[in-house]
């Protein structure tokens, strides 16, 4: 679950409090040992789990004790009210951070009060923002926990209405650059360059016409490749060798990317690539050209996964829908009308809510993940 802003803001002002001399907030530290297990549960509900000395209690709090020597104490119960208040299911390590940064609050929130900086007027609108800020955040809260209701109906029933979500092609993909890549490229584009500044406009003019008509000759020829690669994936020959072949053919310096695409999903292609999934088992696909290249496909294997595989991926699938549909309708509930003499043109914006990334994914074919090159 998302962590709420009040964590956010207690562990920033933790960080930056707990910061070493030196060292920014937030920069990488070293690894240290690994955490020691969570013994929580053995400690008694009204066992002190922090005692900060130098700091009176509240009188009127029941739950706190007062001592002649002036300490507050905080028992196991009372923190983890609190912690769950803050973010429910609150992870140890928080709860230690949580526990570094809580007894200097209370420290100088005390010492406010003995300061009457609670009666101040810019308290008390500091104050209505932050009420503002945790009644958004109990709504976001209450809106996901009803979200997250999803009956076994519910999700026998999308599972029925949605048989195409779920099923999962093994694929082969080769891959065939549009271009070739040239040799020293840097270079020679600077010694063009250099070049070129000696040249007339009439002449730059014919250089331009011969480079394009150069470089179309060369897109044609890696089409060509491309549905000859094609027939011949189509004939039986192995798609690793092919892909070796295409990146030799373009002058690639780097590995040919994976032809092994496993577990893919339709919505996990561009569209110009889902006539893919029409094809039966074992079929090779015509070449599939866009900007980054041409494409060759073969299914390997299709696979449909029963109900009991994808029934957590079903509940996240509709809790979020829900919960995105909850939080449009709130954010379409109001409009605003901005001063924009006094915050000037274009005025304060709203934020969109955030968008969940969709699982699945496989990378994009236009731009395929080589391996990277091999050192000189």
């Amino acid at each position: 679950m998302r962590k709420s802003w009040l964590v956010c803001a207690l562990l920033g002002a933790l960080a930056w409090g707990q910061a070493a001399p030196g060292t920014p907030p937030g920069a990488a530290k070293p690894e240290g040992p690994a955490a020691p297990p969570d013994s929580s549960a053995s400690v008694a509900p009204d066992a002190a789990v922090l005692t900060i000395n130098g700091v009176c209690p509240e009188q009127t709090s029941a739950s706190q004790t007062a001592s002649a020597d002036c300490k507050t104490i905080v028992t196991r119960a009372e923190f983890e009210k609190l912690a769950n208040g803050i973010a429910p299911n609150m992870t140890p390590q928080l709860k230690r951070q949580l526990a570094n940064i809580l007894p200097r609050l209370i420290a100088m929130s005390s010492q406010a009060k003995e300061k009457g900086l609670e009666n101040t007027p810019r308290y008390e609108e500091t104050l209505k923002f932050a009420k503002m800020q945790i009644l958004t955040n109990e709504l976001q809260r209450s809106i996901q926990e009803d979200a997250a209701k999803i009956s076994q109906d519910d999700i026998e029933n999308y599972y029925k209405e949605h048989p195409e979500t779920f099923e999962q092609f093994t694929l082969e993909r080769l891959f065939v650059p549009r271009t070739k890549q040239g040799e020293d490229e840097d270079d020679k584009e600077e010694a063009k360059d250099q070049k070129d500044a000696k040249l007339t406009d009439a002449q730059q003019k014919a250089k331009q016409a011969k480079e394009k008509a150069e470089a179309d000759e060369a897109e044609q020829t890696m089409a060509k490749l491309a549905q000859t690669l094609r027939d011949r994936a189509a004939a039986g020959e192995d798609f690793v060798k092919l892909q070796k072949e295409a990146f030799a053919a373009a002058g690639m310096k780097i590995e040919s990317p994976t032809v092994s695409l496993p577990k893919v999903r339709r919505n996990a292609l561009p569209p110009a690539h889902v006539t893919v999934f029409d094809l039966k088992v074992g079929e090779i696909s015509q070449v599939i050209n866009d900007s980054g290249g041409h494409y060759v496909y073969k299914v390997v294997s299709e696979d449909h996964p029963t109900l009991d595989q994808v029934k957590e991926e079903i509940h996240n699938t509709l809790q979020t829908e829900r919960t995105r549909a909850a939080m449009d309708k709130v954010n379409g509930s109001f409009k605003v009308e901005t001063n924009n003499e006094y915050f000037g043109i274009g005025g304060p914006e709203t934020a969109p809510p955030p968008r969940a990334p969709h699982p699945h994914m496989v990378p994009a074919p236009t731009s395929p993940s080589p391996a990277p090159a091999k050192p000189n």
